[in-house]
């Protein structure tokens, strides 16, 4: 399916666990233009942005650091199991290297790094120990879907502009979004994954980023499928977002998120194309490893779906790079109803229309997930056990993505919690992240009582 890679090798160190449980071990936050060390445990120093597009540069506001969680332990030995075979994945590792993050009330009360972002060079092939790259607190991932969330907030900040009604037909902002029966699909439907779309865009073989961009507004409706009636996740469906957004905003999706949501809030590791933003330093200490067995060669910076990288490297349901504390900045946002250390992004009133099932009564049709409900905000999924594990529940929020990451936001527990894993590095079939997440969001409910 995800076709080969170029080789792009990171200088890197022995293998290593970092962890860090409370603000004891968090050191300070080095000056913009500092570069990290080159590896080892703890938390490295940032490394600013450079020339960003959609990556700001102002510093990145930090939450508080509680101390030590009784949870850090079990969740790092967890994590920590899974670097090797195990009776769920008996034949290779889960993953190469994992991040773990968890706020509770806005303080971090873990944040663990194991394993490695770079264990495999193309083909796969086993790096020799002094050319991997040992996995660090502020490493950046691959986001993959993680990415409709941040299209989503895009979408409802012209909401709240007044700009865009949801219950208004895509048609009205996009006319190349045409073809029978398309004409009933709304803007509410596509954030819901109700808007009777498959799962994929057909884009490959066609010349040129207009073909492609007008390709994906005439992809056609699903045969036998009706808006409006069933959960039928769709990628296709964040990928004509985001083309709305840049309508409206007269902008590139990357510079709208920059513009929009990273800027605001002060997010400097987060964004499209990390390659073209980050420092030499970060690219070689701080970036994560997908594939590494396909025509493309070894990706790392470069993102793992193919429909993104055939438009670009930037598309409204993949492409977005970033850092477990910045994910988790995005959870606490839409936790505090929209704003963050006092920034508003979004009104109250348009997170809650974003978080309220807008799917009840719905069916879904989940091939990989036969029984999933269809609960589903507008750009995030709800109550979801299958990687909610004990944390789900009515009010239970986030995402999850291909590459093996996830954001958990469980309101009735103030609680954020990000898990980032490379399962996708270096190859994607080799495990389901969907029981680590489990185990993981499990142990975090154990020690943790519903205020």
């Amino acid at each position: 399916m995800h076709l080969a890679r170029r080789t792009l090798l990171g200088a890197g160190l022995a293998a290593t666990t970092a962890t860090l449980t409370g603000c004891a071990d968090r050191p300070a936050r080095p000056a913009p233009g500092a570069t990290g060390p080159t590896g080892g445990t703890g938390v490295p120093g940032r490394v600013a942005a450079s020339a960003p597009v959609a990556a700001p540069t102002s510093a990145t506001p930090t939450p508080r650091a509680a101390g030590p969680a009784p949870y850090a332990q079990r969740v790092t030995d967890i994590l920590t199991r899974h670097l090797k075979p195990t009776p769920a994945h008996p034949r290779h590792p889960a993953y190469a290297g994992a991040v773990a993050l968890a706020m509770v009330d806005g303080e971090i009360t873990m944040h663990t790094a194991v394993g490695h972002a770079l264990r495999y060079a193309a083909g796969p092939r086993e790096l020799p120990a002094r050319q991997r790259v040992p996995m660090r607190p502020d490493s950046i991932f691959d986001l993959a879907s993680l990415t409709k969330v941040y299209t989503a907030i895009l979408v409802l900040q012209l909401v709240d502009q007044g700009r865009v009604e949801l219950a208004a037909p895509v048609q009205a902002y996009l006319p190349g979004f045409s073809g029978p029966g398309k004409e009933r699909v709304t803007v509410a439907m596509l954030l819901a994954h109700t808007g009777a779309l498959p799962v994929g865009a057909k884009v490959r073989g066609l010349s040129g980023d207009a073909a492609r961009r007008a390709a994906v507004l005439g992809t056609p409706l699903l045969p036998g499928a009706t808006p409006g009636d069933a959960f039928r996740y769709s990628s296709v469906g964040l990928m004509v977002l985001a083309q709305l957004v840049e309508q409206l905003t007269g902008t590139s999706l990357d510079r709208a998120l920059r513009d929009g949501l990273t800027t605001p809030l002060g997010l400097r590791d987060t964004g499209f194309r990390p390659l073209t933003w980050l420092s030499a330093s970060a690219k070689a200490h701080r970036l994560v490893a997908t594939d590494a067995r396909t025509s493309r060669g070894l990706l790392r910076g470069t993102v793992h779906d193919d429909v993104c990288a055939l438009l670009g490297g930037v598309a409204g349901h993949a492409g977005v790079f970033a850092t477990a504390e910045e994910v988790a900045v995005i959870g606490q946002l839409l936790l505090n109803g929209g704003t963050y250390q006092g920034r508003r992004i979004l009104s109250s009133a348009v997170v809650d229309r974003m978080l309220s099932n807008a799917n009840r009564g719905r069916r879904a049709y989940d091939p990989d997930r036969p029984g999933r409900p269809a609960d589903h905000g507008l750009g995030v999924v709800l109550n979801q056990p299958w990687f909610m594990g004990d944390l789900a529940g009515p009010a239970t929020f986030g995402h999850t993505g291909f590459t093996g990451t996830s954001l958990l936001v469980d309101p009735r527990r103030k609680l954020v919690l990000v898990l980032l894993t490379n399962r996708a590095h270096p190859n994607w079939s080799w495990s389901d992240p969907d029981p680590i997440r489990v185990a993981v969001a499990d142990a975090v409910a154990a020690g943790l009582r519903p205020t």
